[in-house]
């Protein structure tokens, strides 16, 4: 499972990216959304992982785009606030991870979403 995962705080983007790695995932970290669309270009990835605060363009409106050309991408939306039942309004595999996490939460939701890659045909 290739993670996009984007956050603009240096040592959060490096220790949550490091506890996300796991046989199986590989995960790629960039500060910017900008940076994000980028490389997502290049190659799409299986699960954009973003915090909603950025500088620049939001962590919401990359999801928009990356969503705008695939609606059926995975999506994390990490935030301090309760999205509520907004977030469906995204998409079918969008989810929100509420800060700060439990590491427990964080690893449920990458299981789900690995799990449902593999039932899933390819997108």
């Amino acid at each position: 499972m290739r993670i996009l995962y984007v956050e603009d705080n240096e040592e959060l983007r490096e220790t949550i990216a490091m506890l996300m790695e796991e046989e199986g995932r590989y995960i790629t970290k960039c500060a910017t959304a900008e940076a994000a669309l980028q490389l997502d270009a290049q190659q799409p990835f299986d699960v954009l992982f973003t915090d909603v605060s950025l500088p620049g363009l939001s962590g919401t409106e990359l999801a928009r785009r990356v969503l705008a050309k695939n609606p059926q991408r995975w999506v994390v939306l990490c935030t301090g606030y309760q999205f509520g039942s907004a977030i469906s309004a995204l998409g079918p595999h969008v989810r929100c991870l509420v800060k700060p996490f439990e590491l427990e939460e964080l690893e449920d939701l990458l299981v789900e979403i690995q799990t449902a890659l593999k039932t899933s045909p390819a997108l």
